[in-house]
Formats: structure tokens, C-alpha cells, sequence
């Protein structure tokens, strides 16, 4: 599985959120959950486990942040591990299932509501409660806390953010005698003079190593739409993804979508902004850093767009980190987190591209404030963002998993885009593709 936003490997292909389920790692937990027991105790350190959110520089200094923790008495120190992208569905599933896995870790978006099932995941309710003396937890953006919540509590803590806002080239939008879009009528109209130039308006990657299914669902939450009700069942075909579905196909026929993006892959993508193809297209926090150079330079945020329903909206992933019930010391793995969350904001000032951060106080540092499209998806973007649970929540559960870079809705995107399918048969075989995966 590749990287996305701030690896830079390959930023624009499928989310690294990356689904347990998709992967086999369920499979992988479920054969071990029998043969070990959540445990814990000794002098044992705090295992943290992260992921390399970022570029060369996030893991070195993120390791330095972790060693530099000094526990209280009575707590345990703590040790880093990085864990690679590749494989590492496999990596948490056998290690948590056999009581070798960590104490606290990041990982996929949905990792910490699959691994709770298993009844692996130590709640954050008690850490976040702690919070609210010395300021962490009001310093969280709007709403990021609620995406994990559920039933039984806080799953994990929100620690950066990823999303799918719009992105346009200035000097090609500009040779094109046009201003940035705000609505979709207006986005229309860009495109349309943007072709007559030679460029694509509708940038996208559909490929199996693209986003594309990323962007399709979010102009469905553009306009109101989404998989998800309120009971946090699939409810596909509506009459909102149904008019966005609509308005994609009219982007596709009107040849405002470069024919090839039904298969291209990230690094295509890259190639098609690069080679000033594509002038506009939504797309992850890092792209004008990815693209580097003149072009990276040339990019700029646009704002959400009003949809032909009169609403505004995009999707998001909060990445976060969790604890595991399998801890030298409950105390211990909290007293970690709380360090950690005090201490992390040099991931941001460093420039180690980690994504975006969901901490207000981060965001308000000079380093940050420095980054004009990144404060404006901070302050613009993520108030009206929604996660796959949209449009009946923003809590994430379990059963994202089988939304999120999953193959069934590669072939769904690929259908609309291609105009092989009316997006009234494109929404039904998703739904019955996703019920068919419930449990």
C-alpha cells in the first residue's frame, strides 16, 4: 500500500488510511485473537509504533520527541518504532493479536474501531478528561473530536489531518482569462475556458494506485450526499449522490476530464500538473510540496464550492493515535500521550510535512501561518469537511473499512468515470457491494 499527502513517495495515489480489512489484517488478528490474551505489567517501556507521516525528516525527529520523554516516577520510559507502509496491516494484526504489538501507535484511520472489536484498544476518555486542565483539549480544531467517538467511548486521539480540497494552478487559470471557481456552475465555466487552452479542469487519478474514488465521494458530500445514515448503515442511492454522480458524468462528456485519468495512477497525475494539463483538481495538503519547484509554486487553494444543492462540503481523514490495552501501565501510556501531544508541535514547525495538524495552537505558529494554502484548508476547508461516515455522522466506525482505497470502489469511481454505468447502477452496485461486506 502506498503513501499519500506527506510520504511524498507517491502522495497522490491511495490513502494511506488503508483498511485492516482490505489488507487481510482482520483475517490475520481474527486466526490469532485465540491463542493470547490482552496482558501487561513488569517494567516494561511504553512501545510507541508511528508511522513515517512525512518526508526524510519526520521520523528522526519524531523518535528524538519520543526518547526525550521523562516519566514521572513509578512510570515507564518509552522506546520508538517506525513501522513501514508496506505490510503494515500485517505488522499491527499479528503483533497486537500476540501481545508484541505497542502500547500506543498511529496507523490507519479506522485502525483503532477495528482493532476495538477485538476488544484490543485502551478508551481515551479518561485522557482526554485530563486534558481539559491543561488546555490539549480545547486546543483540538472544530469537531475533530467526535470523529472518534462511539458508544463506548473515545476509540483514539485525532493527530493530523488529510483531506480533498481544491487545488488550481494560478498562471493557467490566469492564460485562461478566468478566476477561480466558487460554485458549480462557475467551475463549468472554468473548465470550459480551460479547454479551449489545451488544459483539464476536472484533474483526477482513477487508476488502482489513484484517488479518484476519494474525489467522486466527496462532491457527493459537496452536495449533501454520502454512503452512510445516521444508523451508520450504506444508503448509496440518493437523490443528492445522485445529482453529484450527474454532474461528474456532465464534466466527462463535455471533455473537461483528460481521457486517460480513468487509469492513471498518482505519479501520472504529478506528471499531467507538471506538464500544465491539469490546471485544477482536488487533491491532498501536500501537493504543491510534492510538485516542487515553479509549479508547486504556481498552486493555490481554492474555496469549498457551493453545490447545485446550495451546500458546501468536501472529505477528510483524521488520522489519529490510540492506545492498546495491552500497556505496561494505563498511566503510563497516558502520561506518554500527554508529553507527546505537548511536544509535537516541532513535526509542524520543522516543515516535516506531517500532514495537517488538529491542534489550533500548532496551526497559529508562525512556521505554520508561513503556508498560505495550508491555513486556508485549516481555516476554510476543515470546518465544512465530513468523513466517510457522512452524510448521517462524522463519527467513524468499523465498517468505513470497506469504503476507504477499497477495490469495490476503484470499480465504482472507474464505472462513472468511463460512462459505463448511470450513476443510479453505480450507487446500487455499491451498496449492495458494501452490505455484502457488513458483519
Amino acid at each position: 500500500m502506498e503513501k499519500t499527502m506527506a510520504g511524498f513517495d507517491n502522495p497522490l495515489t491511495v490513502s494511506r488510511r488503508g483498511l485492516l480489512a482490505g489488507a487481510g489484517g482482520l483475517t490475520v488478528l481474527a486466526a490469532l485473537a485465540a491463542c493470547a490474551s490482552p496482558g501487561g505489567g513488569g517494567s516494561r517501556p511504553i512501545k510507541f509504533w508511528n508511522m513515517p507521516w512525512g518526508n526524510t525528516q519526520f521520523t528522526p525527529l519524531d523518535k528524538k520527541i519520543t526518547l526525550g520523554y521523562r516519566p514521572a516516577s513509578g512510570l515507564p520510559a518509552a522506546s520508538y518504532q517506525a513501522v513501514q507502509w508496506a505490510n503494515f496491516t500485517t505488522t499491527f494484526a499479528s503483533a497486537v493479536a500476540s501481545n508484541t504489538g505497542p502500547a500506543v501507535s498511529s496507523g490507519s484511520g479506522t485502525q483503532a474501531f477495528q482493532f476495538s472489536q477485538q476488544n484490543r484498544i485502551a478508551y481515551a476518555d479518561e485522557l482526554l478528561e485530563s486534558w481539559k486542565s491543561n488546555g490539549i483539549h480545547d486546543d483540538f480544531l472544530p469537531g475533530i473530536l467526535d470523529t472518534m467517538k462511539t458508544s463506548r467511548g473515545y476509540v483514539a486521539v485525532p493527530y493530523n489531518l488529510d483531506m480533498r480540497a481544491l487545488w488550481y494552478r494560478k498562471s493557467l487559470l490566469e492564460k485562461a482569462g478566468v478566476q477561480p471557481p466558487t460554485d458549480w456552475q462557475s467551475y463549468l465555466d472554468v473548465c470550459e475556458a480551460l479547454k479551449k487552452n489545451g488544459m483539464f479542469g476536472f484533474g483526477i487519478a482513477a487508476g488502482a494506485q489513484g484517488n479518484g474514488a476519494q474525489i467522486v465521494v466527496g462532491l457527493m458530500i459537496n452536495n449533501g450526499g454520502g454512503l452512510f445514515d445516521e444508523e451508520q448503515k450504506p444508503n448509496c442511492v440518493t437523490p443528492e449522490n445522485i445529482q453529484a454522480l450527474e454532474y461528474i458524468v456532465e464534466l466527462v462528456r463535455k471533455g473537461y476530464m483528460d481521457p486517460g485519468s480513468v487509469s492513471y495512477s498518482g505519479t501520472n497525475a504529478q506528471t499531467q500538473w507538471k506538464g500544465d494539463k491539469f490546471a485544477m483538481g482536488f487533491e491532498g495538503p501536500a501537493l504543491a510540496q510534492v510538485l516542487g519547484g515553479a509549479v508547486g509554486d504556481d498552486m493555490a487553494i481554492g474555496d469549498p464550492l457551493v453545490s447545485a444543492n446550495g451546500t458546501k462540503g468536501a472529505l477528510y481523514f483524521p488520522n489519529n493515535i490510540m492506545m492498546y490495552k495491552n500497556t505496561p501501565s494505563q498511566k503510563g501510556s497516558e502520561a506518554f500521550l500527554t508529553y507527546y501531544y505537548q511536544n509535537m508541535k516541532q513535526l509542524w514547525t520543522q516543515n516535516t510535512g506531517a500532514g495537517l495538524p488538529v491542534l489550533r495552537s500548532i496551526a497559529a505558529t508562525p512556521e505554520f501561518q508561513a503556508d498560505a494554502n495550508a491555513v486556508k484548508m485549516v481555516d476554510v476547508w476543515q470546518p465544512i469537511c465530513k468523513t466517510w461516515a457522512a452524510p448521517g455522522g462524522d463519527a467513524l466506525f468499523s465498517n468505513v473499512a470497506l469504503v476507504d482505497s477499497t477495490p469495490a470502489m476503484s470499480t465504482f469511481a472507474q464505472g462513472v468515470l468511463s460512462l459505463k454505468v448511470t450513476p443510479k447502477e453505480a450507487l446500487t452496485s455499491l451498496q449492495k457491494t458494501v452490505i455484502a461486506g457488513m458483519k
